[in-house]
């Protein structure tokens, strides 16, 4: 047994708590290293009544590690726990104190959780777990009020621009709610729709006031109205780390520099502000001089953005936020932020746009979810740009779902493209066998996807701002049968539970090879998900282990690929445990195990 590979801390991803009496515990050790692990575990005041042996299992693997699972119902709130891990011929005790091969006789020196607070459960919208967004660039969805459009509107379709203007607002997207309803959406993402400058709006000029060529206030609560009696949630994104150059705070520093009031509300290297070479004398995002830094420690800037983010949310009755940069922005402020939105509704669903692994952000105190741009970027490595084969792309998938704990990845936001990136068809070269093998592994993954408007009619898109284009309402140019692929996934995700909150495993992922097969369980189904990212037809054979559902016969719920309506609505047969499916390249295959078989 290496030793040294073996990890595991008593907090965060690790050691957490889901509920008022359930734990979760999770253990490193060096990949096929360690045959079993148990967790022995009770109550500190009364050991040797509690103490119990719990056994773990390998709930992910990557290249070099396997991680392991429990769950722990301490009788009295608290628990101390160790971990007995067995391999090799060998026994070895883990706890607080290091490794020993010899067992304890008391624990005095385990890992503890003194007591299951409440306060420090790790709590995720319930909704969001079970939630299809779809996200609206409103400048760019629907023109449903021309008298406010801007006066350099462009016509409706043409191409974007960096600084281009077509028209869309808030009665655009109210008119095309059925629209949304009809693919299954149950959430929309907007971005921002503060009064701004651009057509993007991340340049704030006023956070407590609706730029006015999307809407008056009346139109947007009655649009958030009529989401919420579709049952739609509707999530509002806005740029707490800078403001835009129009912002009144700002506009007063450059005019009257440090003898402005506001001179404290962004960090100034040099008065008066100015760009020298091409960097301003004042911290931006990035080196763009029209978005100056706020100083998000000072009490007036803290104060003016959290009325902003209490009122969106408890006066207008938006359900939640979306954070641009939020890993800019001090921690400190995030977790005041947590606070005040969350009095205003305790449901409310908090998305910070991190790019990278987000740990810090995502330990109950923060945020309850970070934009999955790895998950987006291992799918477009597998499926569409086949840098990674089944193996890396099984690992990839693994390394995230170990990072954090199980209610931050069901509330995931798992997204393909966004306003920010090139549009996944584009990825794909055009290629929509690839989108829709994109797209049914989106909806058949832990976490909450999103679609981002169009997609599912065919619009493709370079790097912004092409990848800003107008929604094309014309139905002779959209394509109608990826909408109605959209809609079979989105509802296929509704039907199952197990695709939004069962267990995930991978069942089959080899080296070299562009098949992948994994399962979704849950107490009322059993669901394989088998795919082929590659330009020929493969199979794959699955063994049917673990006491998974020892099924021998499977239908075909959904399937996707060149021929794949041949595929759909048969049943398969396993033979000694072990089935085998036939995939057309950039095909998949979605199974049930048939109740009547299972155990």
């Amino acid at each position: 047994m290496l030793l040294e590979a073996i990890e595991h801390r008593p907090k965060m991803n690790w050691a957490y708590t889901v509920d008022k009496e359930t734990i979760h515990l999770r253990l490193r050790t060096k990949k096929q290293d360690v045959e079993q692990v148990h967790v022995v575990g009770g109550d500190k005041y009364a050991w040797d009544k509690t103490k119990t042996e719990i056994p773990m299992r390998i709930f992910a693997s990557d290249a070099l590690f396997d991680y392991w699972e429990c769950e722990a119902k301490p009788p009295y709130r608290r628990f101390k726990y160790g971990f007995k891990l067995q391999g090799g011929g060998e026994t070895v005790w883990m706890n607080e104190d290091g490794f020993h091969f010899t067992e304890r006789e008391n624990a005095d020196d385990f890992y503890e959780i003194a007591y299951i607070n409440p306060e420090d459960i790790i709590q995720t919208p319930e909704w969001a777990k079970h939630a299809v967004f779809y996200q609206i660039f409103p400048e760019r969805f629907a023109n449903g009020d021309p008298s406010r459009s801007p006066e350099n509107v462009q016509p409706w379709g043409g191409k974007p621009e960096v600084d281009s203007f077509f028209g869309g607002d808030l009665e655009g997207v109210r008119q095309h709610l059925d629209y949304i309803a009809d693919l299954g959406v149950t959430a929309i993402y907007f971005t921002p729709i503060f009064k701004a400058p651009s057509n993007h709006k991340y340049d704030t000029e006023d956070y407590l006031q609706l730029d006015p060529h999307f809407g008056d206030i009346d139109t947007l609560k009655c649009l958030i109205e009529e989401c919420h009696g579709r049952g739609i949630r509707v999530l509002l994104d806005a740029v707490f780390n800078h403001s835009g150059k129009t912002f009144k705070p700002f506009v007063d520093v450059k005019e009257n520099g440090a003898d402005s009031a506001y001179a404290d509300w962004f960090h100034v290297r040099e008065f008066p502000i100015d760009v020298k070479d091409g960097i301003p004398t004042y911290e931006t995002f990035s080196f763009e001089p029209n978005m100056p830094k706020f100083n998000t420690g000072h009490p007036e800037v803290k104060k003016y953005l959290l009325e902003a983010a209490r009122y969106w949310i408890g006066e207008i009755g938006f359900d939640g936020w979306r954070l641009d940069v939020a890993d800019e922005v001090d921690h400190r402020f995030w977790r005041e932020f947590q606070t005040v939105v969350k009095e205003a509704k305790p449901d409310a669903y908090i998305v910070g746009e991190l790019w990278h692994e987000a740990t810090p952000w995502l330990q109950g105190d923060q945020f309850d979810s970070a934009m999955n741009y790895p998950f987006t970027y291992a799918v477009r490595d597998f499926v569409a740009l086949g840098k990674t084969d089944a193996r890396k792309f099984s690992y990839s998938l693994s390394t995230q779902l170990a990072r954090y704990p199980l209610p931050v990845s069901q509330a995931a936001f798992n997204l393909l493209d966004s306003h920010d990136t090139e549009r996944m068809l584009t990825v794909a070269d055009g290629d929509k066998n690839k989108l829709k093998l994109a797209v049914a592994i989106q909806m058949t993954y832990p976490g909450t996807p999103c679609v981002y408007y169009g997609d599912e009619i065919g619009i493709d898109g370079g790097a912004d701002p092409d990848c800003r284009k107008c929604m094309e309402w014309d139905e002779s140019k959209q394509d109608l049968d990826l909408r109605d692929f959209y809609k079979n996934m989105i509802a296929l995700r509704h039907e199952y539970p197990a695709l939004r909150t069962g267990r995930f495993d991978i069942l089959h992922a080899e080296e070299g090879e562009h098949t992948l097969a994994y399962r979704r369980e849950d107490e009322e189904a059993a669901l394989i998900v088998a795919l082929n990212a590659s330009d020929k037809a493969a199979s794959v054979e699955i063994e049917i282990t673990d006491g998974m559902n020892k099924a021998d016969s499977w239908t075909v719920l959904h399937a996707g690929g060149a021929d794949s309506e041949a595929a759909a609505n048969r049943s398969l047969e396993a033979q000694k445990g072990r089935l085998t499916v036939e995939l057309p390249a950039y095909g998949y295959l979605v199974l049930k195990a048939n109740s009547s078989s299972a155990s």
